[in-house]
């Protein structure tokens, strides 16, 4: 029995994957759908005369395709009209990586097709789940290291009016709260080693986790987790409203913004989500701080901050905690595109399919990049935060203490708390990885 993927031929690089399985898409729906019209005896083969249709039809899709290029309408394609073609369609590349597709086509050298060059174009080519690997190279929010100050994900028209993206925000939510759930400890350990860690007290991972467990037992390791679950939420509906809203003032009508367009309107989003819901992340501290019977709960914590302290102790650290996310959100980006890029050069030649190591590895590396660029204006503001709680700590600002940090403990006192942070990650992101895929499938979320 023949059928679309019969037509085979390897690609020269990933570019040409790209662009050829861009199409292959539209290409082996519309083969499939011809194929299953042709076969009018409904045995599930086909005959000679029912092939001939197919082949026909397929060379009618073909022509269409080549006319959607063709823009200009002059029996020809060039670099451009291929760089337009797939901005279009979400996958934005370069002059130059269209060239050397073009490359490939091109018999005469012209560096332009026509309809014959187009056709015998070898665009089909057997894919597993293009969708969902196109999902995963988008930077997904299933990457939680429990910072939560990426930039968001972005959705097609489509899974908005199918109502795919609240699915998708849900299982990735999902996902951060179970993976910090399970890490909890170690982010506690990190809050107590960024406040109290110095020369004098030179806290370990376990010197400090046998210390929580000493003070409050086996539970006392999870302190500060409740707020911190439950400000995914939030958070997570704020950026993405924000991050949309943004989207349109910057007046870009694609689907898929560039690196730099998704670095600002992301960094943007991330400011206005974090300005909203920052005295969660004051709760957060003063709860992971904590001693043994000091509040009854949130409520009571945040009660006794406003007595003792008033509105403004829900926003110290404020500003180290804005600027952080300027670093972060643009180290990761940069870094992920980078990391993705180099492996579809190397590798994509042979397979298109990243596969989850590659994937993992690439959100893993990037987000820990990102977190070590922030990390001393996240130190910063979590000593900001935890000042009252701590006896005999002075109200100091951030540029002070940032200068009383280098003054008694150096550049090493701005990175205190960044093993335990570290260990997290990993373990982190495979968490959210694994249950983020069984709460998608539960909710019947699509590949995309």
């Amino acid at each position: 029995i023949l059928t679309p993927k019969a037509c085979v031929s390897p690609l020269p690089s990933a570019m040409h994957w790209i662009f050829s399985h861009t199409f292959s898409c539209i290409f082996l729906f519309s083969s499939q759908k011809t194929m299953k019209t042709e076969e009018k005896e409904h045995d599930g083969q086909l005959d000679f005369e029912e092939f001939v249709h197919y082949l026909q039809d397929h060379e009618k899709d073909l022509k269409l395709v080549f006319k959607s290029l063709d823009r200009k309408i002059a029996g020809q394609v060039n670099a451009n009209d291929i760089v337009n073609s797939l901005r279009d369609l979400g996958v934005h590349i370069s002059l130059q990586q269209a060239e050397r597709v073009l490359q490939s086509m091109d018999k005469n050298g012209t560096m332009t097709i026509d309809c014959n060059e187009w056709k015998k174009y070898p665009t089909l080519q057997p894919a597993e789940n293009i969708p969902e690997i196109i999902l995963y190279w988008k930077h997904s929010t299933i990457f939680d290291v429990g910072e939560n100050m990426m930039v968001p994900d972005e959705f097609t028209s489509e899974e908005h009016m199918t109502g795919m993206w609240w699915r998708h925000l849900v299982a990735g939510g999902g996902a951060g709260a179970v993976s910090r759930t399970c890490t909890a400890p170690l982010d506690r350990l990190k809050v107590l080693m960024q406040v109290h860690g110095s020369h004098g007290n030179n806290m370990c991972i376990m010197s400090g986790l046998t210390q929580m467990i000493k003070e409050g037992g086996m539970h006392s390791l999870w302190r500060g987790n409740g707020i911190n679950i439950i400000k995914i939420a939030p958070e997570t509906a704020l950026k993405f409203m924000a991050y949309e809203q943004i989207k349109r003032l910057m007046g870009s009508s694609r689907e898929t913004l560039g690196i730099t367009e998704r670095f600002l309107a992301g960094s943007l989003a991330g400011v206005i989500a974090q300005s909203a819901i920052y005295p969660m992340e004051v709760l957060k501290t003063r709860l992971a701080l904590r001693k043994t019977g000091q509040y009854k709960g949130i409520s009571d914590c945040a009660k006794q901050i406003l007595k003792g302290e008033g509105v403004s102790a829900f926003y110290k650290g404020y500003i180290p905690n804005m600027l952080g996310i300027i670093p972060y959100a643009g180290i990761d980006l940069a870094v992920y595109e980078t990391l993705k890029n180099t492996w579809l050069q190397r590798y994509g030649t042979e397979s298109a399919d990243p596969g989850v190591f590659v994937l993992l590895a690439c959100g893993t590396v990037s987000s820990t990049c990102g977190q070590l660029a922030s990390y001393p204006l996240a130190l910063v503001r979590t000593r900001m935060q935890a000042q009252a709680a701590v006896e005999g700590a002075s109200q100091v600002s951030m540029t002070g203490l940032f200068k009383q940090i280098m003054k008694t403990e150096g550049p090493t006192g701005l990175y205190r708390g960044l093993t335990p942070n570290f260990l997290k990650v990993i373990p982190a992101v495979s968490i959210s990885y694994v249950v983020y895929e069984h709460i998608k499938t539960t909710l019947g979320v699509q590949s995309r």
